[in-house]
């Protein structure tokens, strides 16, 4: 059983420090893959994806997150192999070049993870719980890194196939109380994990409204369910950038028919950052980061 306990106020990496409790940390999206749902193919090369990488760090993120296979819904995954050779060469590129913010790894795969990690990556993005490459769970012991669990109903090529709940909020939290249990099981330190909600992964678009109507919930530090002997209280990552609902909630029409650019959706994105660090979230993962680390900037300065 997984000892209660609070979330740490700060996560150590090889490349800095996390602290927690106080301004809402931002993440920034580096997609090295031609078929993201927002910037696919606009960093593919690795000397633009370095620069944009820089740029990122300039522009104000606290940590970057490098991804080299798309899980937009319906995707399929990309081997190992080749995302190892999408990413490592930026993350090492930028390490030369004096990028100084952690860097995360985004994959499911734990040799993409284990490359990434020897060239100056410093923690995982899982956006399977670690739980589709069975050697994920023992890299991330045996590294003793700050790891991301998300949650995601199916699989990105099935997700949005008939999302289904009865509360959202509750199941999704009894399923990080759950895989913390099975993972502190297995020797992970999960009080380096960070826990992600999943908005647009298996959702409809009321589901992902009432993930962020009711997002201060997942920092609640009660039990889920009576039988449960773990709070969920870690950290809260959420990533709302350009995602679907908000096009829709724009447009108040579906994604097919609304019209509205992914580029477009950055203001309704800002207005879900805003939401989220009223709420106590401890980072958000974004594409615009100048933007958003705006937005985080004006509510800390405003006491929040």
């Amino acid at each position: 059983m997984v000892k209660t306990r609070n979330p740490l106020t700060r996560l150590d990496t090889h490349h800095g420090s996390l602290e927690f409790g106080g301004r809402c940390r931002v993440m920034g999206i580096l997609n090295v893959t031609p078929d993201s749902f927002s910037d696919g193919g606009r960093f593919v090369d690795a000397s633009a994806a370095v620069a944009r990488a820089l740029g990122i760090e300039a522009e104000g993120a606290d940590v970057l997150d490098i991804g080299g296979e798309s899980t937009r819904p319906g995707s399929l995954g990309v081997e190992a192999t080749e995302q190892v050779r999408r990413v490592v060469p930026v993350v090492r590129e930028a390490r030369a070049r004096g990028l100084r913010i952690p860097i995360s790894i985004d994959t499911r795969s734990a040799k993409v993870a284990e490359a990434a990690l020897d060239v100056g990556a410093d923690m995982v993005n899982d956006v399977s719980g670690l739980r589709d490459d069975p050697d994920m769970i023992a890299l991330v012991r045996e590294r003793g890194v700050p790891f991301i669990v998300m949650h995601m109903q199916g699989t990105p090529a099935t997700m949005q196939a008939n999302p289904c709940y009865q509360d959202v909020v509750r199941e999704i939290r009894a399923f990080f109380l759950q895989r913390a249990e099975a993972l502190d099981a297995e020797g992970v330190d999960t009080s380096r994990m960070i826990v992600d909600p999943g908005i647009g992964f298996g959702k409809t678009m009321e589901h992902n409204v009432e993930l962020v109507r009711r997002v201060a919930e997942f920092k609640a530090p009660q039990p889920v369910q009576s039988s449960a002997a773990v709070p969920a209280a870690w950290p809260v990552l959420i990533g709302p950038s350009r995602k679907r609902f908000i096009g829709e909630l724009m447009s108040g029409r579906s994604a097919e028919q609304a019209g509205v650019k992914d580029s477009d959706r950055e203001a309704g994105t800002a207005a879900v950052v805003a939401w989220c660090v009223l709420a106590g979230v401890e980072m958000v993962r974004v594409h615009d980061v100048r933007t958003m680390r705006g937005v985080v900037t004006m509510l800390a300065n405003t006491g929040r």
